[in-house]
């Protein structure tokens, strides 16, 4: 695959989408686009995951195709479905007309012209341009016999539908998996995959991704913004803040033309960075400004 011939040429590859990569994750896409392995991602919401994704297929010029997972989700809404409105019509027409065949009609109603395609069918079609990026988000939000029917499609990259055929990949789909962790995920599945947890950035590591995603930020603002956060990741919140929310803090606090972290500058913009009012709460007043005052601290220090 071009511009993927090194684990060096994928962190490249991403870094000019603004996405900065450690070595382990570079390493794992590099084998999967290598050995044709789907991907599964695992790790706390916010961190990257999803993203992964997009700038992989905006960087291989693929076409990103997303299978969004929720409680409840079925193989007829992942693959396909039948277009039941337009059979109705057809058959209504052929009813009007008289002169319809009743077997003729029923094969006709069971082709193509009225299947619906879900994420899934899709990406076993061929692309312009090549397979495309197959992102099946959230799969821990599913259920375990919805895993069990994924096993097929990332096996043999096809899918079958009962009255039609079984449409097979001509060029399997590079699938990246993720997981928030919020149920553990069945291993015959993650035995299928490659498997990485992206975890949180260190300092260093946040500080390339915000000047890769908010150049703008001065740094003195980019050192106290990511400081700020890091530090909160080691509060007892309910939902700890991830990179998104450190690189949408940072934009919010451009857009207000903020020079410095204030404890009034906070108080008016966390929201940007938790997403509960327990934690909100948590953090207002003198315990804002305890851990900006450790942050200017550290940032003071030559």
């Amino acid at each position: 695959m071009a511009d993927t011939q090194t684990i060096d040429d994928v962190a490249a590859l991403l870094a000019g989408q603004g996405y900065v990569a450690g070595r382990a994750l570079a390493t794992v896409i590099f084998l999967g686009l290598r050995l044709g392995r789907p991907l599964f991602l695992e790790g706390e919401a916010g961190v990257g995951k999803t993203e992964i994704a997009k700038v992989l297929a905006s960087a291989l010029g693929r076409r990103l195709i997303r299978l969004q997972c929720y409680e409840g989700l079925d193989a007829a809404s992942a693959v396909a479905e039948w277009n039941f409105a337009a059979q109705m019509v057809a058959i209504r027409t052929a009813e009007a007309s008289g002169g319809a065949d009743r077997d003729v009609l029923t094969d006709e109603l069971f082709t193509e012209r009225y299947l619906i395609e879900r994420p899934l069918l899709q990406a076993m079609r061929p692309q312009a341009g090549g397979a495309p990026v197959l992102l099946i988000d959230e799969v821990d939000r599913t259920d375990e016999p919805f895993e069990a029917f994924l096993l097929e499609a990332l096996s043999d990259f096809q899918v079958t539908i009962p009255e039609l055929c079984t449409i097979k990949a001509p060029e399997p789909p590079i699938v990246i998996l993720t997981s928030n962790r919020t149920r553990e995920v069945h291993d015959a599945l993650k035995r299928r995959c490659l498997y990485h947890w992206v975890d949180y950035p260190d300092f260093a590591r946040e500080m390339e991704i915000l000047a890769a995603r908010a150049p703008e930020a001065s740094e003195t603002l980019s050192r106290e913004i990511v400081g700020f956060v890091q530090k909160l990741r080691t509060e007892d919140l309910f939902k700890k803040p991830g990179v998104a929310e450190t690189i949408d803090w940072a934009k919010c606090l451009l857009a207000l033309d903020v020079l410095t972290l204030s404890p009034e500058v906070i108080a008016d913009t966390l929201g940007a960075v938790l997403k509960y009012q327990d934690d909100i709460a948590r953090l207002q007043g003198s315990e804002a400004k305890r851990l900006l005052d450790a942050v200017k601290a550290e940032v003071a220090q030559p």
